[in-house]
Order: C-alpha cells, then sequence, then structure tokens
C-alpha cells in the first residue's frame, strides 16, 4: 500500500499508509484538525524478481555468432574435402 504525507497545522507532517482507492485524510488522526496532504519528493522504486532487462537480453556468444551470419543474408561457407 501506498505511504501517503500530511500536515497537520497542531502536530507538523505525518505519514499514513493508505489503499490508492481510499480518500484522502481530512482530519488529523491524532488531534482532529484539518490536514493537508503534501506531494512527496522520494518515491521508492523497488525491483524484485527475475525479468528484466539484464536478465532478458543475455545473449550466449556461440548464439551471437549464429545470429551474424543469418542476418548478413550471405549463405553459410562450406568445408572443402
Amino acid at each position: 500500500m501506498p505511504l501517503y504525507e500530511y500536515r497537520c497545522e497542531k502536530c507538523g507532517d505525518f505519514e499514513q499508509e493508505q489503499a490508492i482507492t481510499e480518500a484522502p485524510l481530512e482530519k488529523c488522526p491524532t488531534c482532529g484538525n484539518p490536514v493537508k496532504r503534501l506531494i512527496s519528493r522520494n518515491v521508492g522504486l523497488v525491483f524484485k524478481g527475475s525479468g528484466f532487462h539484464i536478465t532478458d537480453y543475455v545473449r550466449n556468444n556461440s548464439s551471437e555468432n549464429s545470429s551474424e551470419s543469418k542476418s548478413s543474408g550471405e549463405p553459410p561457407e562450406k568445408k572443402s574435402e
């Protein structure tokens, strides 16, 4: 769940964990005064698990050599007997 920052004039700044679909807080949970939701500056972005760029585009040397000959449009050389 996202963490939202709020500012209360009496209590100061505080963070509240809320679902995205929840309405913003209107009153401070501590004192009951009106609060204002702040725009967050730091976004914690975490990549977990496999499937990101470094693992998606890994190539073996042998597959690179065979793909180069296929992409050049030249027929593979025949071995001389």
